[in-house]
């Protein structure tokens, strides 16, 4: 253990080294975070995979409009209509859609349910090796160790084979196992750290993912058709979200350096880790506790507005004046997959007898934006986005905390295998952004000399 002292000056140290005026950033037009003065994204690439479509920009002018999000071109509330209208599991589908850019035929989405029930089950010796052995307290650094793992695993000795042909198997085994190595690391966690049963069984290879995911990590497996349905809701919802999500882009950057896919997939679920990415819903649900500890009667619309105000002020919640599940980068007047979402909730609400509490949450959506604007000015539209609604969800299907960001991995793994071949097909230069230096040239003191 280092010295606390120690430790404590030379932290201040780096800091005092490190630390770069923001007034230099606008001075040499830096886009910090790789975005426009406005917020938007700076435009780095091409994608014919996903488009997260929330504002026009009119004659220099950036105009919010309703969101929208396409997958291939096609709108995702098209896809979750059509699965809502046959009553059936869509997230496979939308699997095939984003890895081969087209829908499967009814023989094409047979042979593929088929193919991913197959690989999910894992192989003992991986499931000790890659999961059970030395399990991590946190299940995103677990899967990110398992991918890794998975490189020892690859059929014909050539994992570094960065073919198409090569990528696309080792993509489909992937997508297919990591709902399984998300599950056995929760429930390797659950024993091995918070000393409950060790309970291992095998996906039913006939089952949807989102069947698989509940049922492996429940006591007695049991899935209502509700549950299984919302989850594949949130499946889809969170498979794709263009080019330029950090998660997303990750792969483009560590593709582009022609790494194995295991080492660009591990990249990529610890980008989707973050507080500010992958673990948003995390930041909503200690909001939601701590409102809820503090707003008596949760469905009295002034109690609520008041309270959102003291978080906005700076006075409440983790005094950075957000409130989280509100807002979004791209998203100005609506986000789609927050109102997929929300229908959902409402119903779950309903069968779990929660409706004074998903009534505050929607407080929170239709007051909280008033709020904000009233505080930021030059603020433009706010609405909630997904995060606001999906670990209310995850919460009222008995989901534990750990598995929030997990499950959004899991969703986003076909995601991250399209990207990544796209990256390959194309073939461009290795990434390399420029940084400008702002030091000024200095001698080196001898040794002797440095007192």
């Amino acid at each position: 253990m280092l010295d606390a002292k120690w430790l404590k000056a030379r932290a201040e140290q780096v800091r005092k080294a490190d630390f770069i005026d923001p007034d230099l950033y606008r001075k040499y037009n830096v886009k910090r975070g790789l975005r426009n003065s406005d917020g938007t994204g700076v435009l780095v690439g091409l994608t014919t995979i996903g488009n997260v479509h929330g504002y026009v920009m009119d004659e220099g002018e950036r105009r919010a409009i309703p969101g929208e999000l396409y997958y291939r071109g096609i709108n995702v509330k098209d896809i979750v209509a059509a699965d809502k209208r046959e009553h059936r599991f869509g997230y496979e589908e939308t699997a095939y859609l984003l890895l081969f850019g087209d829908l499967p035929n009814a023989r094409e989405l047979v042979d593929w349910k088929n193919m991913l029930g197959h690989y999910r089950r894992l192989s003992d010796g991986f499931k000790e090796n890659a999961i059970m052995r030395n399990p991590s307290k946190d299940i995103m650094n677990a899967i990110a160790r398992a991918i890794l793992f998975a490189y020892a695993f690859d059929e014909g000795d050539t994992p570094n084979d960065i073919s198409i042909e090569k990528c696309l198997s080792q993509s489909i085994e992937m997508i297919a196992a990591i709902p399984t190595i998300a599950a056995y690391a929760y429930q390797a966690k659950l024993h091995y750290h918070k000393g409950g049963s060790l309970m291992i069984r095998n996906p039913d290879p006939k089952k949807s993912t989102a069947e698989n995911i509940l049922s492996l990590i429940r006591e007695d497996g049991r899935v209502t058709k509700i549950e299984a349905e919302t989850l594949d809701l949130a499946l889809v919802l969170h498979a794709e979200h263009g080019g330029g999500n950090n998660s997303s882009f990750t792969t483009h950057v560590v593709t582009s350096s022609f790494t194995d896919i295991y080492s660009s997939l591990a990249a990529s679920v610890l980008s989707l880790k973050g507080s500010r990415h992958g673990g948003a819903n995390l930041r909503v649900m200690r909001q939601m506790q701590e409102i809820k500890e503090n707003v008596k009667d949760w469905t009295n619309e002034k109690e609520v507005e008041a309270y959102l105000a003291k978080i906005a002020d700076r006075k409440a919640g983790d005094r950075s004046g957000l409130i989280y599940g509100l807002g979004h980068a791209v998203y100005t007047i609506s986000d789609p997959r927050a109102q997929m979402l929300k229908s959902k909730a409402l119903r779950l609400a309903r069968e779990k007898g929660r409706e004074d509490e998903m009534r505050l949450y929607q407080y929170i959506e239709e007051l909280g934006p008033g709020i904000i604007k009233s505080r930021h000015p030059r603020a433009e539209d706010v609405c909630a986005n997904v995060d606001l609604y999906s670990g209310f969800v995850y919460d009222m299907m008995g989901i534990p905390k750990d598995l929030y960001t997990p499950l959004f991995a899991v969703a986003r793994c076909v995601s991250w295998c399209a990207h990544r071949m796209e990256e390959l097909i194309n073939a461009g230069p290795i990434i390399r952004p420029a940084y400008k230096p702002i030091f000024h040239p200095k001698e080196y003191v001898a040794l002797a000399d440095r007192g």
